[in-house]
C-alpha cells in the first residue's frame, strides 16, 4: 500500500487519502513527524554535641524507631517528623559546617543556607532551565504538526462519517500521541522540571524542624543555650520569635520579588493551570509572613536566607553568559539585555495596576 501524506499522522486507511491542498514547510518536518509517529503508543561546643550522640536523649531516639501515628493526630506526625533521620542528619550537616568554619550560630545558618541552595539547587534549576529551553523551541514543531493533523481529521472524518465529537476525539488522542514521543525525542518531559521542587521542599522542611529541634531544646540545655545566645543586630536570641516582624516581612517580600521575576520570563503562552500555581506562591508567600513571626528567629533566618540566595539564582539564570555556561539552548525569547527587559516588565505591570485602580 502507498503511504500518502495524509497517512502521515493517522493510522492508515484501506484506501487511498487526497493530497492536502498545502504541504508542511520543509521536507524535513515531513520526515520528522513521520520517523516521530512510525512507532505509534562557643558554639562549637554546641555543634559538638549535638554530633556526638547527645543529639538526642534516649527517649527521642525511642520515639524516633516509632510510627508517625504513634502520637496520634498532627502532633504526632510533627514530632515524628522532627525526630526523623533526615533531620538529624541536617542537624549534623550544621554541626560540620559550624565546626569546620567557626562562625557564630547566626552566620553558620545563613552560610548553611547559602551551602545548600548553591550545591543542590542551583545544578537543579539549570537543568530546568534547559528543559523549558527546549519546551519553547520545541513549540513551532508542535504548532505545524497539529495544524497537519487537524487536516488530516478533517478528511478522514468526511471519509467515515464521523461526528464533530468524535474528529475531536481523535484529534486529541493522536496530538497526545505525537507530543509524548516529541518529548521523548528531545528529552524533555515537563515533569522532569518539576525535580526541583521535589528536592528542595523536603530539604527545606529537613532543616527547618533541625533547626526548631537546636531552638525549643529537643537536644538538650546547652545546645538551646547557644542559640538563645547566638543571634546578631535584633534578633539576639534564636530561640524567640522575631519580635520586630523584621524578618518576617523581608521573607515575604523577597518571596514575592521571586514569583514576579519568575511569572515575568512569559517564555510561553501561560495556561490556566499555571496561573493558579503562579497565584497560589503569591498566596503563600503572604500567608508565611505571620507564620515567620511565630516560630523561632533560627528558622526565620533560615527561610529568608534560602530566599536571597534563591533570588540570586533566578537573577543568574538570567544571565546569557551564565546559560551558556550551562548548555542552556538559545530560545526566541532570550534576550541580550534580561535585566534591563526585567525591570522595565516589571514597571510595565505594576503601574499599568496602578492607574487602572
Amino acid at each position: 500500500m502507498q503511504v500518502t501524506e495524509c497517512g502521515a499522522l493517522l493510522p492508515p486507511l484501506p484506501f487511498p487519502c487526497p493530497q492536502p491542498p498545502w504541504r508542511p514547510r520543509g521536507g524535513a518536518l515531513r520526515r520528522r513527524a513521520g520517523r516521530a509517529c512510525a512507532a505509534g503508543d562557643g558554639a562549637g561546643g554546641m555543634w559538638r554535641l549535638a554530633r556526638a550522640g547527645a543529639r538526642a536523649p534516649a527517649a527521642l531516639a525511642a520515639a524516633a524507631g516509632a510510627g508517625p501515628g504513634s502520637g496520634g493526630g498532627l502532633e504526632g506526625w510533627y514530632e515524628w517528623a522532627a525526630r526523623s533521620a533526615p533531620v538529624h542528619w541536617a542537624e549534623g550537616g550544621l554541626a560540620a559546617l559550624q565546626e569546620a568554619t567557626g562562625l557564630p550560630c547566626w552566620a553558620a545558618i545563613a552560610g548553611g543556607a547559602a551551602v545548600l541552595r548553591t550545591a543542590v539547587t542551583l545544578p537543579l534549576a539549570a537543568q530546568q532551565g534547559r528543559l523549558l529551553a527546549k519546551l519553547e523551541n520545541l513549540q513551532p514543531e508542535i504548532k505545524e504538526l497539529a495544524k497537519h493533523l487537524r487536516y488530516e481529521v478533517s478528511v478522514r472524518g468526511k471519509q467515515l462519517g464521523w461526528s464533530e465529537k468524535v474528529a475531536r476525539f481523535h484529534f486529541t488522542k493522536n496530538m497526545r500521541r505525537i507530543v509524548t514521543e516529541l518529548y521523548v525525542r528531545d528529552n524533555c518531559h515537563p515533569f522532569k522540571a518539576t525535580l526541583l521542587l521535589w528536592v528542595q521542599i523536603p530539604m527545606w522542611v529537613c532543616v527547618s524542624l533541625a533547626l526548631r529541634n537546636c531552638s525549643v531544646g529537643a537536644l538538650g540545655s546547652a545546645v538551646q543555650e547557644q542559640f538563645s545566645s547566638g543571634g546578631a543586630l535584633w534578633f539576639t536570641d534564636l530561640t524567640a520569635p522575631d519580635s520586630t516582624w523584621i524578618l518576617p516581612v523581608s521573607l515575604g517580600l523577597v518571596n514575592l520579588l521571586v514569583v514576579e521575576i519568575f511569572a515575568s520570563q512569559k517564555k510561553m503562552p501561560v495556561s490556566r493551570f499555571q496561573k493558579l500555581v503562579t497565584n497560589f506562591f503569591r498566596v503563600t508567600s503572604v500567608v508565611m509572613i505571620p507564620i515567620a513571626a511565630a516560630v523561632p528567629s533560627s528558622m526565620a533566618l533560615y527561610w529568608l536566607s534560602s530566599s536571597l540566595v534563591g533570588l540570586s539564582h533566578n537573577l543568574l539564570l538570567r544571565s546569557p553568559t551564565f546559560r551558556r555556561l550551562c548548555c542552556i539552548p538559545r530560545t526566541k525569547s532570550d534576550s541580550d539585555t534580561p535585566y534591563r527587559d526585567m525591570m522595565a516588565a516589571l514597571a510595565t505591570k505594576y503601574s499599568f495596576k496602578r492607574q487602572h485602580h
